[in-house]
């Protein structure tokens, strides 16, 4: 059973207001000086701050005293609809018509229309389901473009009790009779931890870890930059240890493919030196590809734990590549994630559901 409670952007003002207190479970709205909407979602282990009419997306997130939100050069959300003005928050929705960098002849915005969506609404959960009693995040963006595109985003987020690992899911519904091209990437955004391990059900070699080449022409590149893409390509084996000394600047990208455990989800570990983890699950059967996106610079800190539909190489290479997916007239797609902080128990027992799912143990 579900309550929904209905947000209109009135709601929130200057001043940190409580909604709603449910047992460990609460909520609260206030507005950044920029003046986005935020929601603030508690439990007794964490929060995180949504921004339930600007894409949806999680901009902070804090479990087990630890904040694992990348660091950016961003200290609040902007309004804005573009990618890079308003770059720095945990969890963002990408796609779903187009996604990833746009490549030579491309003319689509960078990761698509969803990350900064306006939402025409949204809404504040309160449940129980088989994981226990949740509090979350709702509503719906209807993206309309006359002869091209009629479809509604419609994501999930649940925030469970005595939980630090949240579910996040995403609904894709295509309102026109005809079929919809769709992309869709989820944009998740750890700090990486100097020492940290990857643990990730992927193959490591060269075919199930291929690095990225093309760099896009809005970015520069440092010293050695090149030099690393050319070892990393041989050896991408050495981007599974946050050593300090490797140039992520300004990114590294790999391409990644997953295998998935008997339950049908993949697996993503950050190891932290003192046996915790940061996690993020996914079911390869809904998102069949896998980015890894890193970018360590004195200014901008991210490991990006990327599941998604194609590659982010723009819309005209994807196409060719015949990774751009068609969505029947009045058809859905839906994923699901997990995503949160592990404890070094459950780590250890997560890392050895790995090694049995690429055949190690």
């Amino acid at each position: 059973m579900q309550t929904t409670f209905h947000l209109v952007p009135e709601q929130f003002s200057a001043k940190e207001a409580p909604l709603v207190d449910a047992g460990e479970l609460s909520a609260s709205a206030f507005r950044f000086p920029s003046g986005v909407c935020a929601l603030r979602l508690k439990n007794s282990l964490g929060e995180l701050v949504m921004l339930p009419f600007q894409g949806q997306q999680i901009w902070d997130a804090v479990m087990r005293g630890r904040r694992i939100t990348m660091k950016s050069m961003f200290d609040q959300p902007y309004p804005t609809t573009d990618f890079l003005s308003n770059h720095g928050g945990f969890l963002l929705h990408c796609g779903a018509t187009v996604m990833g960098a746009p490549g030579p002849g491309d003319t689509h915005p960078l990761h698509g229309e969803l990350h900064n969506a306006p939402y025409q609404s949204a809404a504040l959960v309160l449940g129980t389901d088989e994981k226990g009693d949740y509090i979350g995040l709702t509503g719906t963006y209807r993206h309309i473009l006359a002869f091209n595109y009629n479809y509604t985003a419609t994501p999930l987020l649940k925030l469970y009790a005595g939980s630090s690992v949240f579910s996040v899911s995403m609904t894709i519904h295509n309102l026109k009779g005809s079929p919809m091209p769709l992309m869709y990437l989820e944009h998740v955004n750890f700090c990486p931890v100097d020492g940290g391990r990857l643990v990730q059900s992927v193959v490591c070699d060269t075919q199930n870890m291929k690095v990225r080449a093309y760099i896009p022409p809005f970015m520069d590149v440092s010293p050695g930059y090149r030099e690393l893409v050319q070892e990393l390509q041989v050896h991408p084996e050495k981007h599974l240890v946050f050593d300090p000394g490797l140039d992520y600047d300004p990114e590294m990208v790999l391409f990644l493919t997953y295998r998935a455990d008997q339950a049908g989800w993949a697996h993503t570990l950050q190891v932290h030196p003192d046996g915790s983890a940061d996690v993020a699950r996914h079911r390869p059967s809904q998102m069949d590809h896998g980015v890894r996106w890193i970018c360590r610079t004195p200014d901008q800190d991210a490991l990006g734990i990327e599941p998604c539909t194609a590659e982010v190489e723009g819309l005209q290479a994807e196409t060719k590549k015949g990774n751009v997916r068609s969505l029947p007239g009045g058809a859905s797609f839906t994923c699901d994630l997990e995503i949160g902080v592990l404890q070094p128990d459950e780590a250890r027992r997560e890392e050895q559901l790995v090694q049995q799912v690429l055949g190690q143990a």
